[in-house]
């Protein structure tokens, strides 16, 4: 029986493998997956030693825990194709629009199951993972499932009420993060950096700042403020930065990104 078992085999559920044991929470023979791309498995299989399973009830049967790594629109029909398979398991989702209760109308009360939104910067081991609070997983069982996305960056749990807001942020905000390098890089090039070099400085610039606001606790606005000297170049900057509407176009993406219609 594997430790931990894959339903798709994507971009995320890669990550999520490749960090596990990458930082020595699993080790590859630990794990066994499926997914259509045989191809995806097959590297995989030569990368850690995971296991490839030949179906769906393959890795079910051979899982301690089974993690669903699919299209959304794929859900439904693998959650009521193996109902009975599931019974008494514990399902880990990252599909993204699904959470605690709509699995619950899908799968017997006895399948444990919780639900997480990581983001794609997992790949890199700098993710946000977010835990649903509201699940069916055992102490142990939780305990295993923050281990395993702590290997993949920072985790945080939210009641199910925030995991819409909580997700639409971490998940939507490394797309606008990307254009704020592509612009900075951009105003660079425009005074003669090379672009290599000054796509470099803008995101080892960004990633540092967003480890001084979470390692060092302090308000933005005052690591902000001690970089901007009375009369200094900063602060011209920002005077720039809030005529073109900086903080308000952030706040409109958030708006328009947490309040598309289903």
């Amino acid at each position: 029986m594997k430790k931990l078992g894959f339903i798709g085999m994507g971009n995320m559920a890669s990550a999520i493998l490749l960090g596990a044991v990458k930082s020595g929470f699993l080790k590859g023979e630990e794990t066994i997956a499926y997914d259509p791309n045989d191809s995806k498995l097959n590297g995989l299989n030569r990368e850690c030693g995971m296991a490839k399973a030949t179906s769906i009830p393959d890795v079910i049967d051979n899982s301690e825990m089974i993690l669903l790594a699919v299209k959304p629109k794929n859900v439904e029909n693998i959650l009521s194709e193996n109902r009975d398979q599931l019974k008494n398991r514990t399902l880990l989702s990252v599909a993204a629009g699904w959470q605690y209760n709509r699995f619950r109308r899908f799968l017997d009360i006895s399948t444990h199951i919780c639900a997480i939104m990581p983001n794609t910067p997992a790949m890199v081991g700098e993710g946000m993972s977010i835990i649903e609070a509201t699940n069916d997983l055992s102490p142990k069982e939780m305990v295993f499932t923050r281990q395993l996305f702590a290997a993949l960056g920072q985790v945080e749990e939210l009641s199910s009420d925030l995991m819409g807001i909580g997700g639409t942020l971490s998940g939507c905000a490394p797309a606008w993060v990307f254009m704020m390098i592509e612009a900075l890089a951009d105003g660079a090039v425009y005074y003669g950096l090379p672009r290599d070099i000054a796509y470099r400085l803008a995101s080892q610039t960004v990633l540092g700042s967003g480890k001084m606001v979470r390692d060092t606790g302090m308000h933005p606005g005052k690591l902000k403020d001690d970089v901007c000297s009375p009369g200094g170049i900063t602060i011209r900057g920002v005077k720039a930065l809030e005529e073109g509407g900086l903080r308000i176009a952030m706040m409109n993406a958030m708006d328009a990104a947490y309040k598309k219609p289903d």
